[in-house]
């Protein structure tokens, strides 16, 4: 797919394994949403440049400790399997070298604020001339449109503004709870890689690119089916329930005589099958819980109920009998615990790749294909690493090379 439906060839590393074997990407991107997009093509086959800005680069390498193969961990996280240059887009000559990758690559990834790459010269619409074919996807806080489209954008920011800190709380008149991770930023990265994928399926009939948008505003709401669903039927807001469902009850951690487990007695037949673990079969008759519609009414005085029981017995006892019984449940994991599960490493997703000299520790690829599998086999670019070999596979000589690196436009 590479070079084809518009944009030009370029030589160089040549087709990589994968689904995306082939598909150039320039992933004008920091931090986190834009990376995420990245990475997803880079782990399906796509050569992936990421190009920083010179003396620091991008901010997460400055996010240490800790640190793995010498470099900030997080930054690791979000760039392995990409090469790495370092371009300065505040000089003519910056600016040069980055358009005319632009003018022959397959996609452009950009989170700028909405109008510094048209600042740059480097825009949508100055480059669909040259390269028909580009997909050029842009993550922004808010989207190209609407009132709010200049602001930038933070996780923080977004998981408020979306109604996502009103509904992750423990309880009414408890103070807003964060999301743990950084949840609209890695939805946004996946939106968008997305977005990227169907454009490069369209461009394969049409021969033509596009432009793909998309925003942590967005990801966000995409995040709140279930209490949306709520809202707009009732014209009231749910408000938070700690772990449990908005829709269906019993469905939530609990705890047990040491520590917590979560259950799912959500529908009728798992309702009655619960009980019956918990030998409290009274309450299939009791009229405050006998049907999903009374339990969500009744809601505390059944959790009340249920941690009571569950409090008599560890929690590994209640997984096992509840496992059983072929009731949805499962432990409330540490982060270690959950990476070094079986199922974790069954499903290879916790994988091992070379940085700074060391075998390190990373995430893999959560989506398996038959026929085309995603790869996890490069560590993250040291800053400016690629730099020269990028440029040369870009058409730009030797001594044009030099002369860039004299005048600062380009290190490595």
């Amino acid at each position: 797919m590479g070079g084809r439906s518009g944009s030009q060839s370029v030589t160089g590393a040549g087709p990589q394994p994968g689904a995306l074997g082939g598909i150039r990407v320039i992933e004008l991107a920091h931090v986190m949403a834009g990376p995420v997009c990245g990475r997803m093509l880079a782990d399906m086959g796509a050569d992936v440049v990421k190009v920083e800005p010179p003396d620091a680069g991008d901010p997460t390498r400055a996010f240490a400790p800790p640190e793995a193969g010498g470099s900030a961990a997080a930054f690791v996280m979000m760039n392995r399997n990409k090469r790495g240059a370092v371009v300065d887009l505040k000089t003519e000559g910056g600016r040069g070298v980055a358009r005319r990758m632009l003018e022959r690559c397959d996609v452009v990834i950009e989170n700028f604020r909405k109008g510094v790459m048209e600042e740059f010269a480097l825009g949508y619409e100055s480059l669909r001339e040259a390269n028909p074919g580009l997909v050029y996807c842009q993550i922004t806080g808010f989207g190209r449109t609407g009132p709010l489209a200049g602001q930038r954008g933070f996780d923080l920011i977004a998981q408020g503004m979306t109604g996502l800190l009103s509904v992750t709380g423990e309880g009414p008149g408890r103070p807003p709870v964060k999301c743990g991770p950084p949840l609209t930023d890695i939805t946004a990265g996946i939106l968008g890689a997305m977005g990227v994928v169907a454009a490069l399926y369209a461009r394969q009939s049409t021969g033509k690119g596009q432009r793909v948008d998309t925003s942590l505003y967005e990801a966000g709401l995409i995040q709140t089916f279930w209490q949306s669903a709520v809202a707009l039927a009732t014209g009231e807001s749910p408000g938070p329930l700690g772990s449990a469902h908005p829709l269906a009850a019993p469905y939530e951690a609990l705890p047990t005589a040491d520590g917590w487990i979560t259950a799912g007695g959500w529908n009728q037949v798992n309702w009655l099958r619960l009980l019956e673990v918990l030998g409290l079969g009274e309450l299939a008759n009791d009229p405050r819980f006998a049907t999903n519609a009374a339990r969500m009414a009744n809601l505390e005085e059944l959790r009340t109920i249920l941690s009571r029981r569950l409090r008599s017995a560890t929690a590994e006892s209640w997984l096992r009998r509840l496992e059983e019984a072929n009731v949805p449940a499962g432990p409330v994991s540490s982060m270690i615990d959950a990476l070094r599960h079986p199922q974790t490493l069954a499903r290879e997703m916790v994988v091992s790749v070379p940085q700074g000299g060391e075998s390190v520790e990373t995430l893999g690829a959560p989506v398996k294909m038959s026929e085309t599998p995603p790869r996890v086999e490069r560590g993250a670019p040291e800053h400016g690493e690629h730099t020269c070999e990028v440029l040369e596979e870009y058409g730009f000589g030797g001594d044009e090379i030099a002369e860039l690196r004299r005048e600062g436009a380009v290190r490595g």
